[in-house]
């Protein structure tokens, strides 16, 4: 089984990224075979700095290999570094109805953001699924949000395999329901776009400090809280095992037990847990050459099998 996962290099990455798509990526190594990109190629319609996007690009290398991702069982690459995918891309366009793009969310949703329209962001869905299909993905891992984009590439597969030729395997959805919704130090869903994350490697006093903002009622100290309506608690859970939630959730119904507290215990927690991932980060900034070699690497496996399915769409549409 072939599984295919992406990721924007938009930015520093946090714990919400971390829990959200990270772990989750990373494991896919242990259920297929395993292909991930740094979306670089779709970046661009929102990343106006060049400097921006190759430091933000690296840093995504960088934190996925610290945390564990093994690049002999995961074909890991710069989506920029396979050029087959954006040939392909035209050719899928040409049996894109426009109505399909119009009806995608994503487009609409960003615009309402205030990201200014552009073709690349009306045409992301076709670019992702000239992802997809390059490499014959049978599973895709999405959030609900991203379904409709998986749907869009089956759509596209299979009117391309209808009026040339069975070019393309038309790829599931594997839809995550049980990944954590990791809650930012405002409560709401964790995101760089609410400026409410806490960074995966940010700096000790950086990192403890967001922490010490999260926000949390007014129950006084001696008083009895409730553990299951906390945002501090709801990031705990996330690193510790059942006896230490069980533990720091006895403290909280006790009483005499500050909010104060509990934001430091966490932040322990977290340091903690994420201490041998640092130490591995620091080890490969220090041998660039490595990580380069690494997505070079992928690159090249990947481009093998993007190269055979864009060989066969182009005979299939008559540039052969």
């Amino acid at each position: 089984m072939r599984i295919l996962s992406g990721i924007q290099p938009s930015g520093k990455l946090h714990i919400g990224n971390y829990f959200g798509m990270m772990r989750p990526a990373i494991e896919l190594q242990e259920r297929g075979d395993a292909f991930l990109f740094i979306a670089n190629y779709h970046a661009l319609t929102t990343v106006t700095d060049s400097d921006v996007l190759r430091d933000a690009t690296w840093d995504v290398a960088l934190d996925f290999l610290a945390c564990g991702l093994d690049p002999q069982r995961t074909v890991f690459f710069r989506q920029s570094d396979v050029p087959e995918v954006t040939e392909l891309a035209w050719l899928l366009s040409i049996v894109t109805p426009m109505g399909l793009l119009e009806r995608c969310h994503s487009y609409k949703d960003k615009i309402a953001k205030g990201i200014a329209p552009s073709h690349g962001l009306f045409a992301y869905p076709v670019l992702m699924a000239a992802d997809i299909l390059s490499v014959q993905s049978d599973i895709v891992p999405v959030g609900r949000d991203q379904k409709q984009h998986v749907e869009v590439t089956r759509d596209l597969a299979i009117k391309f395999n209808n009026q040339y030729a069975p070019v393309f395997k038309i790829p599931e959805p594997s839809i995550q329901e049980h990944v954590a919704v990791v809650p930012g130090v405002d409560g709401q869903k964790m995101s760089k776009s609410y400026n409410n994350h806490v960074e995966l490697f940010g700096s000790k006093k950086e990192t403890k400090s967001r922490i010490m903002r999260i926000v949390t009622d007014s129950t006084p100290l001696e008083d009895p809280k409730d553990p299951d309506t906390c945002n501090v608690f709801a990031l705990y859970k996330l690193f510790a095992d059942a006896n230490e939630q069980q533990a720091m959730a006895d403290r909280y119904r006790a009483g005499n037990f500050g909010y104060g507290d509990a934001k430091k215990a966490l932040f322990e927690k977290m340091w903690e847990t994420f201490a041998p991932f640092r130490a591995k980060r620091e080890e490969l900034a220090a041998n660039s050459d490595f990580v380069e070699s690494v997505l070079q690497s992928g690159a090249e496996r990947a481009r093998v099998e993007a190269r055979h399915t864009l060989d066969r769409a182009r005979k299939a549409v008559g540039l052969v």
